[in-house]
């Protein structure tokens, strides 16, 4: 049986498996609740967040839309290697107990 993990290690994982799901075009607040079961506060926490780890994340707003449609996009990974973060993205979200 494993150990449970830190506090300082959930909240890392988790940034890596947001910035995974938007490159994967889950890129939405609506999207990212569903697919991960996160209450939407901590979905919105997360998402501003990305930039502490240096991990450039822009909402984009849809053309002609009203306020707020549009969705997320990765432009930078900074310092974070992102084919190590689509390699372990099932590890994550395992362990973050994501769906």
């Amino acid at each position: 049986m494993s150990e449970p993990i830190s506090k300082t290690r959930t909240s890392f994982f988790r940034r890596l498996y947001v910035a995974h799901l938007i490159s994967q075009g889950t890129d939405s607040v609506p999207s990212l609740m569903e697919a991960t079961g996160m209450p939407r506060r901590t979905a919105q926490d997360t998402l501003n967040a990305l930039a502490e780890l240096d991990i450039e994340c822009l909402f984009e707003q849809a053309e002609g839309g009203r306020n707020n449609q549009g969705h997320y996009v990765i432009r930078s990974w900074g310092p974070i290697n992102a084919q190590w973060v689509a390699d372990e993205a099932e590890r994550l979200a395992r362990e973050l107990g994501y769906r």
